[in-house]
């Protein structure tokens, strides 16, 4: 039997209840991985109104899933032009049917041909999510993948190795053993960690400058100082000269001799 979308909706439990139930990460480096890419959206896309980012996160998409249970959320995922509130999970009947437009999905041992199987195949004809991508925290296996004609085909990587992503308008590459985002004109996304480091980092060289370009001034300060010191002991010396010089014609002058007449 063929259900209405208003039939499915009603077969479907209260939203309220349906709660992300999403296992734990593999890995303490599948942990790090998600967090830092969670990171780097939430600071690129700080203030935006029209999109939802979500990691560890169940989708909802139809009866038959809920009742077996078969099917596990995607580690990353993100909805464009839909208000980015709070949400206990993705619910796509209460989404107006929306599905998420970028997926990412971290491999490990136990997961991945689910992740190249399954999943792809489900992102690809059901969800038709526009870009599908995965990578390997452990092996660093990265790939990524754009619905064209209703099939994924794979996104031919750009001369850095970085993969295009039409939707996020971010290219996503690998940088120190770690999935980045990086900005079209190749500009790594930072973490706000990453900048407050970057922003101290400058200060601090700033400061260095400053007590450097203190250091000169005081130097040249010092060097004015000298010269002037040693004018002052030259004039000093001259004068004392002068003197020493003027009390010996006087003295020559005092026993009648004319110092003129010695010259």
């Amino acid at each position: 039997m063929v259900l209405t979308v208003d039939e499915l909706a009603g077969a479907m439990p209260d939203v309220s209840h349906l709660e992300s139930c999403e296992p734990p990460m593999e890995s303490p480096e599948h942990y790090k991985q998600l967090a830092l890419l969670m990171a780097c959206l939430d600071w690129i896309l700080k203030g935006r109104d029209d999109i939802f980012t979500a990691a560890n996160l169940s989708v909802y998409y139809s009866e038959e899933q809920l009742t077996n249970k078969d099917f596990r959320g995607p580690d990353l995922f993100v909805v464009k032009d839909v208000k980015p509130r709070k949400r206990a999970s993705w619910v796509v009947w209460h989404e107006d049917g929306r599905y998420p437009d970028f997926i990412l999905e971290l491999l490990s041992p136990s997961t991945s041909n689910i992740d190249k199987g399954l999943k792809k195949e489900l992102y690809q004809s059901k969800f038709r999510t526009p870009e599908y991508f995965w990578f390997s925290p452990i092996t660093l296996e990265f790939a990524g993948f754009r619905l064209m004609a209703g099939k994924y085909e794979p996104i031919k990587p750009d001369d850095c190795g970085r993969l295009w992503s039409e939707v996020l308008g971010l290219s996503l590459g690998i940088w120190e053993g770690k999935l980045r985002f990086f900005r079209e004109n190749g500009e790594l996304v930072l973490t706000p960690e990453e900048i407050a480091i970057q922003q101290q980092q400058r200060a601090e060289q700033q400061q260095q400058r400053a007590e450097q370009q203190q250091q000169r001034a005081e130097q040249q300060q010092q060097r004015a100082e000298q010269q002037q010191l040693e004018k002052e002991q030259e004039q000093q010396k001259r004068l004392e000269a002068e003197a020493a010089l003027e009390a010996l014609l006087q003295s020559l002058r005092d026993r009648g001799i004319n110092p003129d007449d010695l010259v």
